[in-house]
């Protein structure tokens, strides 16, 4: 009788998943630099194209590297199967619309990341996909919103900018019982805190130009789902449409794995830190970060939620001018839309990452003039702390 393998926990996954050794036997995973694979004879080739023999054919199929940074993921995730892309939008375009046809129908939570709304409402409507947004914290507006042509609920938790955290074992019980799938874009938790093919979710996406790289040097995505999923919808797009990531991309990223426990773990102490601080703070008008206590959906973040995410959404007085103050002051954070790097960043939703929202959009979805958000990076807290203290001082005065 042959013994099931024990199952290795995550952070040695991220170190030792999907390893694939060549003949040399290297420690560091090998980087395939090719776009083409040769055949022993013509047989071959003709078996690789049709699938009944294993191997390699062309970089945008597939190529050792990219399967190690994939098999890497899907062990760490807890999914059966992974494919990587270009770009973290690459895995949310691929994974809402290989699965969709003219006449079908997306449920998506408001509170989206610009471009994933832009795929939602303007892209999938443009080929005839119907669409309906609703409030990801009300469990009726997902259940009235389901149509028969319903095919996927699509929802980021925590959410960007304004970190709120939806339920994500009852909405997929919901998109189940309409016979839907339940798309999860989790890059804000990452799949150390935050498990949702656990809670019932079909497919997860990331963007690894976050915190999978982790040291803003390259892009790109990872869709993780079941096998079945995978070979029926995703890996045929993926082939024929072109979203593929780079073996040099995927090494990177390989090699970010190996420290994503590490960096994430701290960082995340950091930021929980750094929120109590900002809270306490004269001229910071409000503090939104899942690991506290006052957080509007603290009870769904303790529930579903291992850690509080190194983001934090805070809301500076004086709108938009005290807003930019407090950037400007800055020292040791710098200005930039990308997030889940080594280096602390920050970033003004309303005229960058939800700029091309319309005001009342904006509004209803929290995103004020004074709101900022903070990606705690690795930096000793000691000197974040200071460097926010002061910047708030500047912003006191600048209003």
């Amino acid at each position: 009788m042959t013994e099931t393998p024990r199952r290795r926990r995550p952070a040695t996954e991220l170190v030792h998943g999907g390893v694939l050794r060549s003949q040399y036997a290297e420690t560091s995973e090998a980087l395939f630099l090719t776009q083409g694979f040769v055949y022993e004879n013509a047989e071959e080739a003709e078996a690789r194209f049709l699938g009944t023999s294993p191997g390699y054919q062309y970089s945008r199929f597939g190529n050792p590297t990219v399967s190690m940074f994939e098999d890497r993921m899907a062990a760490f995730e807890g999914a059966e199967a992974a494919r990587a892309t270009a770009t973290g939008m690459a895995a949310v375009t691929a994974a809402i619309l290989c699965q969709l046809s003219a006449g079908d129908h997306v449920v998506a939570a408001k509170a989206l990341f610009g471009s994933c709304r832009y795929i939602v409402e303007d892209l999938c409507p443009r080929f005839g996909i119907g669409c309906t947004l609703v409030d990801g914290s009300d469990l009726d507006q997902w259940k009235d919103a389901a149509r028969p042509n319903t095919k996927v609920f699509f929802l980021e938790s925590p959410t960007n900018p304004t970190l709120e955290i939806y339920d994500i074992e009852a909405i997929a019980k919901i998109a189940h019982a309409a016979g839907a799938r339940l798309v999860v874009d989790n890059v804000f938790a990452t799949a150390l805190w935050q498990s949702p093919l656990a809670l019932g979710a079909d497919v997860v996406v990331y963007s690894a130009t976050k915190h999978i790289d982790g040291q803003g040097r390259c892009l790109g995505g990872v869709v993780l789902a079941s096998k079945k999923f995978v070979e029926d919808h995703l890996q045929v797009f993926i082939r024929q449409t072109g979203p593929s990531l780079s073996p040099f991309n995927a090494w990177v990223m390989l090699k970010g794995l190996e420290t994503l426990a590490v960096r994430v773990e701290k960082q995340t102490a950091n930021a929980a830190r750094l929120a109590d601080v900002l809270a306490d703070l004269p001229g910071i008008a409000k503090v939104l970060y899942p690991g506290r206590a006052d957080h509007p959906n603290a009870a769904i973040a303790a529930k579903q939620m291992r850690g509080g995410s190194n983001l934090i959404a805070f809301e500076v007085e004086g709108a938009k001018k005290g807003a930019f103050a407090f950037s400007n002051a800055l020292e040791i954070i710098r200005i930039s839309n990308n997030l889940g790097d080594a280096k602390s960043l920050i970033t003004h939703p309303a005229t960058t990452t939800h700029q091309r929202l319309k005001p009342e959009v904006r509004a209803e979805l929290g995103i004020s003039d004074g709101l900022l958000r903070l990606s705690v990076g690795l930096e000793d807290i000691e000197d974040l702390i200071e460097d926010v203290t002061a910047a708030v001082a500047v912003a006191r005065k600048a209003i």
